[in-house]
């Protein structure tokens, strides 16, 4: 069967645009933060807002009304933990992972490459996909908090955009 009803497909439709422009006015008042992906807290936030657009859309049990609210309270959890992780460093702790170098100056860092859950193809897939060829270009590997791999190519410059990554430290 194709559709059960006609009202089932204009329910659709109108709750459909409807619920989007609520969520686009939400996004718009909290700020570009609410969808950013800066760490695993941020991921998770654009996939509830994304789950419960697709709730309100697809469930007749949930009306628009309810939408709105869901969709406001996540946008405003969201807003107060990146409000109060940029004016509290034991908060911004608490919710976001630090970065974490897995490879350094020519050398994988097995340690750090098991407790992050990665393994040394995955980091040859990150160079690789940077472009780079050759191993000793790469200064560094991290394991950003989005869950993303940055290369840090050797140009003989210094290390500054490293100062935040954990296991730079041990390495220096």
């Amino acid at each position: 069967m194709f559709f059960h009803s006609l009202y089932d497909l204009e329910r659709i439709a109108v709750i459909g645009v409807l619920a989007y422009i609520t969520l686009i006015v939400m996004l718009r008042f909290t700020g570009k933060r609410t969808l950013s992906k800066m760490n695993a807290f941020d991921l998770i936030v654009t996939v509830a807002l994304g789950s419960t657009l697709s709730a309100a859309i697809l469930n007749n049990q949930v009306s628009l009304v309810e939408c709105a609210l869901a969709l406001a309270l996540l946008c405003a959890l969201q807003y107060v933990v990146t409000f109060t992780s940029v004016r509290s460093q034991m908060f911004a702790k608490l919710v976001k992972s630090e970065p974490a170098l897995l490879y350094f100056e020519g050398s994988f860092l097995p340690e750090a490459l098991r407790r992050e859950r990665v393994t040394e193809k995955e980091a040859l897939a990150a160079m690789r996909s940077q472009g780079v060829a050759d191993l000793g270009r790469v200064k560094a590997v991290v394991l950003e908090t989005d869950g993303s791999l940055s290369v840090v190519q050797d140009k003989g410059g210094g290390l500054d955009t490293l100062r935040d990554v954990s296991g730079l430290a041990e390495r220096k």
